[in-house]
């Protein structure tokens, strides 16, 4: 009897596989500096590699625990995704005087500065701080919430989470945008008060300093100015995967009938929304458009997860039909 294994790719991983590529093609049109380019193409090669041996792996031993590592492992790439889509868009000029001169003629001023001089109070500061902050706990929180309660589901949330947040990754490698904290240090707090947002073109290949923040933060304002300094770059403002991410997670929360922990989310999604701007990470549009796509992402990424896990034939299924075949010819 013919003892064969197949290596079965999880949805994820085949979409990280897709996402790869496409993010390759890009990186060899634009044509970067070449230590940029190995760099960028090595890690790729890399991550496949990895990818495969989790799965070769796990087609020798179904252990639970290489089943949750390769979840793990495609989800941690996107910590490497989100920056590197800087090292990418790097190479097109930027367009934040779109967004901030859209945002001047629809309001008439702009409301990442309004908002934080309307409501200086410490304390409110500190509640939007903390939502912002909440961020990634809700992610991988949430994760692992259905991952123990309802496995065949947490599938189909992981899937679209990754799904969402690879199609934001594409959007700020093609459409660079470094959000009011960075493009209003570049041009002059004063001229964007002022209305006035000159096309900075490249600038941000060479400048990436944050707009100065508060003096004597609180606790979450410490921990998010913190975590800005080390892990932000002047990217992803529009739309606002914050936004975005958040949104379809609770969006996906409700369609799982888990309304106690929607009731207990919801609060600080709101502060998670309203602190975008309010930290001047994000232009008021951007959190439109988060909104926005978080709708079509949700929708687009469940017909995605529905045409990746079809059934098909892999090797094992085949030999099996094969040796059926056999049996009955000889039978016959």
């Amino acid at each position: 009897m013919i003892n064969s294994r197949s290596i079965r790719f999880f949805s994820v991983e085949k979409l990280t596989f897709i996402y790869i590529l496409i993010t390759t093609l890009i990186i060899l049109f634009l044509r970067p500096e070449l230590s940029v380019a190995r760099k960028l193409l090595s890690v790729r090669v890399l991550m496949i590699f990895a990818i495969f041996g989790l799965a070769y792996l796990n087609s020798i031993k179904n252990w639970w625990v290489i089943r949750f590592s390769r979840f793990a492992f495609v989800g941690g790439l996107l910590v490497y995704w989100y920056p590197e889509t800087f090292d990418i868009n790097r190479m097109i000029p930027n367009y934040d005087h779109l967004l901030a001169g859209l945002e001047q003629k629809i309001f008439g001023f702009q409301p990442a500065i309004a908002f934080s001089q309307l409501y200086p109070q410490r304390w409110f500061c500190e509640l939007l701080n903390m939502g912002y902050f909440a961020y990634y706990p809700l992610i991988i929180g949430t994760s692992m919430y259905l991952y123990i309660k309802d496995r065949k589901y947490f599938e189909y949330f992981f899937f679209t989470v990754l799904f969402s947040f690879l199609c934001y990754y594409t959007i700020y490698i093609l459409f660079p945008t470094a959000g009011p904290q960075y493009y209003f240090q570049a041009i002059g707090f004063d001229q964007a008060q002022s209305g006035v947002f000159p096309h900075v073109g490249f600038y941000f290949d060479r400048h990436q300093e944050l707009l100065s923040q508060n003096t004597n933060p609180g606790f979450f304002s410490h921990l998010v100015q913190n975590t800005q300094q080390v892990g932000e770059r002047p990217t992803a403002a529009f739309p606002s995967s914050h936004v975005g991410i958040s949104t379809l997670v609770l969006i996906l929360i409700l369609k799982n009938r888990r309304y106690l922990l929607f009731s207990i989310l919801f609060p600080i999604y709101m502060a998670l929304v309203a602190a975008t701007v309010y930290i001047q990470a994000h232009y008021l549009i951007d959190v439109v458009a988060g909104l926005a796509t978080s709708v079509v992402f949700f929708i687009l990424g469940s017909q995605v997860y529905k045409e990746f896990t079809r059934k098909y034939m892999g090797i094992s299924e085949l030999s099996s039909v094969f040796l059926k075949e056999r049996v009955k010819i000889r039978n016959y």
